[in-house]
């Protein structure tokens, strides 16, 4: 079986507008809407540098039981694969109750290393694009919001493997 490389993380997407910079005609005043909702759901992405590949999930929660049906999906979209899935430590990246299938092995990032993981950048670019100064209505707005991204990923391979030049030196 060929071998692919993918590095995973999650991330939340939320109500909770984030403000920032904007281009504006020199005579006008840049105003956006600020809203403090505390709504979230969390996207999990794995990328792989080799391939351009973008794997993804939204999950309502971020814990090991979400994790294991990211592990397992993954699993069976790359059934014809051995896959080496780098992510960090997070608590549900450990635990005991995480069921690994077996064509995935895990290698875990040095703590506190974010820098190291190319999905982190994939995160900054996703809310730089589609969430920065924008309110949503409902939930179910960011949702549709964060599937649009992730879509876009996962068909613009090109753009995967920009954001994630230089992690794997292949």
């Amino acid at each position: 079986m060929p071998l692919v490389v993918f590095f995973e993380d999650e991330a939340r997407f939320g109500r909770i507008s984030r403000e920032m910079a904007c281009w504006v005609k020199s005579d006008m005043v840049p105003s956006v809407a600020k809203q403090l909702i505390r709504e979230y759901i969390y996207a999990y992405a794995a990328l792989s540098p080799q391939t351009g590949d973008c794997f993804s999930m939204i999950s309502p929660c971020c814990n090991t039981e979400a994790m294991n049906q990211f592990l397992q999906e993954l699993s069976n979209q790359y059934c014809n694969y051995r896959i080496i899935l780098i992510l960090d430590k997070a608590g549900w990246h450990i635990s005991q109750t995480l069921k690994i299938a077996d064509n995935i092995k895990l290698m875990h990032l040095n703590p506190y290393s974010p820098e190291q993981n190319p999905v982190e950048l994939l995160w900054r670019e996703t809310r730089r694009k589609y969430f920065h100064n924008i309110i949503f209505n409902s939930l179910d707005d960011v949702e549709n919001t964060l599937a649009e991204a992730l879509l876009n990923y996962h068909l613009k391979k090109d753009e995967v493997m920009k954001l994630s030049k230089g992690f794997l030196p292949i």
